[in-house]
């Protein structure tokens, strides 16, 4: 017996999956979800689109719903607060203690004031949308405003990461499958240049308003406030339009010119982000339909705990492989960031 093996096993990671409906947050908590994520119906969360999210009689009703099978409820007030008026986000943040949320995530440090200030038992947790990439960063959300958890931005290697977490005492979150960024989350303001609106206080990167699809004798169009951003063929998936995942004409050849639609998958690496001690895993989704996100946590449900539970003989399931590929974006998965070979 090795000194390696005498030594105690991680704990088991947090699965953290999305609800962008009450339906949504049940099939979640019943497959499997340690704990939900939600948001408002307005400009305070980062998916504030038209049908999604919860108005005060529905949080109750799932916070009810989730405690009462063991389940955390975290309110995403994601954005950044309006200079000229921040008192939506401060009723936000009110209302999240009223209902008995059991976390915020939190990216603006006027909102993080505000909770630290009003609410100072509460637990924050830094949002994505912070772009907090090195530990340092993370130290001074932590030392200022008392964060007890980080979610990392999609843009860190593997030893990236582990570097972080080995230099901060700071909950360490990172996303574990869905829509993959390009950008780092929180720096990004492209959509703004076509709609006006910047996805930091929009809370969307294409505003449903400037959103436009047409049927053309070429295909079917899709514009963003008025911006040819792809054509489809008739039997052609149609993703959300937005300008980072368009197709374009460049130099007389027709692609994605920025980014192509495809889903982060890090079932493959699971064990090793588990092993570096990473303490939560993100399910990406809340604009998903509920379908997607019961599916998908049942599969994160089960590979997390055959990771814990099998250590070296963990393997990834031609099942779960299956399931995911039905959801995955453009139907390709990647590793992102943690694959870069020339690094």
């Amino acid at each position: 017996m090795t000194l390696q093996s005498l030594a105690p096993a991680p704990p088991k990671p947090e699965l953290v999956c999305p609800a962008g409906s009450l339906r949504a947050l049940q099939l979640a908590v019943d497959a499997g979800a340690d704990a939900v994520y939600l948001g408002l119906k307005d400009a305070t969360n980062a998916r504030n689109f038209a049908g999604l999210n919860f108005d005060d009689a529905q949080v109750r009703e799932g916070v009810a719903y989730a405690h009462a099978r063991g389940a955390k409820v975290l309110m995403a007030l994601n954005t950044f607060a309006d200079a000229r008026d921040i008192r939506p986000w401060q009723r936000a943040v009110d209302t999240a203690v009223a209902m008995g949320a059991d976390a915020l995530i939190v990216a603006d440090t006027a909102v993080m004031a505000y909770c630290r200030d009003h609410h100072p038992t509460l637990r924050l947790h830094l949002s994505v949308q912070a772009s907090a990439t090195s530990y340092e960063a993370i130290a001074f959300y932590r030392e200022r405003y008392g964060i007890q958890r980080a979610v990392l931005p999609r843009v860190l290697t593997m030893s990236q990461v582990g570097h972080v977490v080995r230099n901060t005492d700071v909950d360490i979150e990172v996303f574990g499958f869905g829509s993959l960024c390009v950008m780092v989350e929180g720096r990004c303001a492209l959509s703004s240049y076509v709609t006006g609106q910047s996805p930091n206080t929009a809370g969307v990167c294409s505003p449903p308003s400037a959103v436009r699809w047409q049927e053309t004798p070429s295909g079917v169009e899709s514009r963003l406030n008025g911006v040819l951003i792809d054509r489809y063929a008739p039997d052609e998936p149609r993703g959300y339009p937005t300008l980072c995942k368009g197709r374009f004409d460049v130099e007389g050849e027709r692609d994605y010119a920025i980014e192509e639609p495809t889903s982060l998958n890090t079932l493959a690496i699971l064990p090793e982000l588990i092993e570096l001690g990473v303490k939560a895993f993100k399910i990406e989704g809340r604009q998903r339909s509920p379908s997607y996100v019961e599916q998908v946590t049942r599969v994160w449900r089960a590979a997390i705990d055959q990771a814990c539970a099998a250590g070296a003989r963990y393997s990834v399931q031609p099942a779960w492989t299956a399931t995911l590929a039905r959801f995955a974006e453009g139907q390709q998965h990647t590793l992102g960031a943690y694959n870069r070979p020339w690094r």
